[in-house]
């Protein structure tokens, strides 16, 4: 046994600038050859493994390092095309794949890209999953194992997965119609563009402007989508539209702006599905939230008589409590909701789609909802700090956080947490009567100093 390869993967997969770190093709290509080994040892020793991406000029090499390590290793592979993460999930469902790799760095820039792995349900890999891939990688069977002859590997195109995927999802809302409504759909130039277009245009809405439609190999997340939501707001404003629809550079998240040009984010969207869910006996057990969601959204359930369960912050963490809680409804207050009748994964085309629905079925004006909702002043302060893996960890930081959690306490709660990407640590403050804004810049400025010293010893 090698030497093993710890901490490759990050909250969603692998990422890292492109051509840099891990996400250099040779890297790439070897963790192919994991996932083929772990599925081979788990009983398929041919399997079929779909791969899909989003639009960065980076895709086509890494698909490349992909098809050549899951061929290598005896693979075949299905080529799906730019297609939203969650198209990569229905595909491994509807063709009865054995996996899935999506080719994306979600909401980052386009010079950054990663990979996340799909298991034969389109399910995104656990962490012991995941962690068995890495053992892989420091394992001398991954070199040893070389298939020959007709067990080689071969890769072919989709036919039209986009154009399934597509059907599924216009299946799924029946004879729903947005004949009365103008809308503003913002496709950050990435992975969502044809499905979203084809979906919006097939309900005949009165009027649709689509922003980031325009892709370039450079621009997917560049001033549009979920990140700079403030392009669509202005762009409702603009266009007297009904609401808008802003999407990330993988199609996993949504999130939508009022006629008003007020955010609903992924919290207002869990209170609508929740209740419209728990109309039809479709909710299971609860709604699954993460940590990061306002204390609003489990005052708002509680009335309805609807458990809020709380779990880590990442959308396959969702989807495993679901499992756990038997919840049929769960999702981030960033846009991943995943409605698990309908999906696996965080699926943004089908969140909207299932939003608007609800909305129209309950009788809720979207334009009212942020008046209804009433969340939490909230805070959301990223730190960057040169020692990521040890400030959680040290003694000071862990008295600084208690320190403020008894400064709010009653009134208001700290949630600090790693980036899974990024060298920064994320602080949520939450409350009413509070200024959040003194309480963070005191925070971060401790923050730093703890850094600091830090960096000093290392």
């Amino acid at each position: 046994m090698g030497k093993k390869i710890r901490c490759l993967f990050g909250t969603d997969g692998v990422r890292d600038v492109a051509n840099k770190g891990v996400m250099i093709p040779e890297m790439v290509l070897r963790l192919a050859r994991a996932y083929a080994l772990f599925l081979a040892e788990r009983g398929i020793p041919k399997p079929t493994i779909a791969i899909g991406t989003d639009t960065r000029l980076s895709c086509q090499m890494l698909q490349s390092a992909l098809e050549a390590g899951f061929m290598s290793a005896g693979a075949d592979v299905l080529l799906l095309g730019v297609i939203p993460t969650a198209g990569v999930s229905f595909a491994v469902r509807q063709y009865e794949l054995a996996g899935g790799a999506v080719i994306s760095a979600s909401h980052n820039p386009a010079e950054y890209n990663g990979v996340k792995f799909f298991d034969k349900r389109g399910v995104k890999l656990s962490d012991d999953d995941e962690a068995a891939i890495e053992e892989y990688l420091g394992d001398s069977m991954l070199d040893e194992w070389r298939p020959t002859g007709a067990s080689i590997g071969v890769s072919i195109e989709a036919e039209d997965s986009i154009g399934d995927y597509v059907k599924y999802m216009l299946a799924k809302v029946d004879s729903f119609s947005l004949s009365e409504y103008k809308m503003v759909i913002d496709c950050a130039n990435g992975a969502m563009i044809k499905s979203a277009k084809d979906v919006f245009e097939a309900l005949k809405p009165k009027k649709a402007v689509f922003l980031g439609d325009k892709p370039d190999g450079l621009n997917i997340n560049e001033g549009v989508g979920v990140m700079f939501i403030e392009t669509c707001q202005e762009a409702v404003l603009k266009e007297g539209a009904d609401f808008g629809v802003a999407f990330d550079g993988d199609g996993d998240r949504v999130l939508f702006v009022d006629k008003k040009g007020r955010l609903i984010n992924g919290d207002l969207i869990l209170w609508v599905l929740a209740r419209w869910l728990k109309k039809k006996g479709a909710l299971g057990s609860g709604v699954v939230a993460t940590v990061m969601s306002n204390m609003a959204l489990e005052e708002h359930l509680n009335k309805e008589g609807i458990p809020l369960f709380r779990c880590p912050v990442g959308d396959r963490y969702v989807y495993e409590t679901m499992q756990k809680t038997n919840s049929l409804l769960g999702g981030e207050q960033s846009g991943h909701i995943i409605i698990k009748d309908y999906v696996q994964t965080g699926d943004g085309l089908c969140t909207s789609l299932m939003f608007l629905r609800a909305c129209d079925e309950l009788g809720l004006p979207i334009s009212e909802l942020n008046d209804e909702f009433s969340p939490y002043p909230q805070l959301l302060q990223n730190v960057r700090v040169s020692s990521k893996d040890k400030i959680l960890s040290h003694p000071a930081f862990l008295e600084l956080l208690r320190e403020y959690e008894r400064k709010i306490e009653g009134r208001g709660r700290l949630f600090v947490r790693l980036s899974g990407t990024e060298p920064m640590v994320r602080i949520l403050l939450e409350g009413k009567g509070l200024d959040l804004g003194s309480l963070a810049k005191e925070l971060v400025s401790q923050i730093h100093k703890i850094d600091k010293e830090l960096d000093e010893v290392i």
